[in-house]
């Protein structure tokens, strides 16, 4: 029997994964990953690294954030308590949605997740305080590689649904883009 199933987002390869409940009176068991079934959303990467972050209020903004190539990495984002806005913009270059971005809501209750492949930046707005993620990585964290976008770019246009609260400077001074940016290419 099939837990997860997804469904596509507006970007080629970006799919929000809903997850089956299988409940009884002591309570209930929720997949979070299983690579046979992801295999039909495109996930085909071993699993190098989890993250489980915290956001304490809710408003503010993390992201956006990917890695360069060859550490581009590809991320199952969870929402394990409370809930956000979850965003993932294409840089792949060439792509027919390049610099386009999808949002899904995440949360606890909905128990979706979002699967971003190699070649997006990924950042997130918190609808609730103490909000809590789970990411999957297919590649470890390279501080070298380490980018972003600045979550705030006109020319990304992002609406956040929320007034930010709270942003970290290193998020908010990312350059902005320009018609220079080539995108990411493997």
């Amino acid at each position: 029997m099939m837990r997860l199933h997804g469904f596509e987002t507006n970007l080629a390869d970006v799919w929000c994964i809903e997850r089956s409940l299988v409940s009884d009176e002591r309570g209930f068991l929720s997949r979070l990953f299983c690579s046979n079934e992801l295999l039909a959303f495109g996930w085909r990467w071993p699993i190098a690294q989890i993250n489980h972050a915290c956001t304490k209020k809710s408003g503010t903004v993390r992201g956006m954030h990917f890695q360069q190539y060859p550490n581009c990495e590809a991320k199952l984002v969870s929402c394990i308590k409370g809930s956000i806005w979850d965003v993932a913009v294409d840089l792949r270059r060439g792509s027919p949605t390049f610099l386009k971005w999808t949002a899904q809501v995440l949360s606890a209750e909905n128990r979706r997740a979002l699967l971003i492949p190699p070649g997006f930046a990924h950042g997130f707005q918190s609808l609730q305080d103490n909000s809590e993620l789970l990411y999957c990585h297919s590649h470890a964290y390279v501080a070298g590689s380490d980018a972003g976008l600045n979550p705030l770019d006109p020319m990304l246009a992002i609406t956040w649904p929320k007034a930010i609260t709270l942003i970290s400077n290193k998020d908010s001074q990312q350059s902005l883009l320009d018609e220079n940016f080539q995108g990411l290419t493997p």
